[in-house]
């Protein structure tokens, strides 16, 4: 089989983390905030509820024969009303996550 033709297909849309819900004298950890490549309005966000996020990170030492690691989580709610989003990761993000990707996947579906 030859090589494969054409454009690159992503299954995730690009995210970045925007850092932790927050007041004004207290963050919370458990949740963070992401803005999505292209919401902009709180009505977008509907779709992606319950989308799944990877985090993806380089390591120093090599686990299971890789540096390359993830964190997942999902897509809970939207915050406020120009499209960012609160996510829930199985473990908290660390802070050095702050202004770093994330990947957006397009499942699972609830329609």
């Amino acid at each position: 089989m030859k090589g494969r033709q054409g454009q690159r297909v992503r299954l995730y849309v690009r995210g970045t983390i925007l850092g932790y819900k927050r007041s004004k004298s207290n963050q919370y950890e458990n949740t963070s905030l992401l803005q999505i490549e292209g919401v902009n309005t709180k009505e977008e966000v509907g779709w992606y509820a319950g989308k799944r996020i990877a985090y993806v990170y380089k390591a120093k030492t090599k686990s299971s024969g890789s540096t390359i690691r993830c964190i997942w989580g999902k897509v809970t709610r939207p915050h406020g009303n120009s499209g960012v989003v609160r996510a829930k990761f199985r473990s908290n993000l660390p802070p050095t996550s702050m202004g770093k990707k994330v990947r957006v996947f397009m499942y699972p579906s609830s329609i």
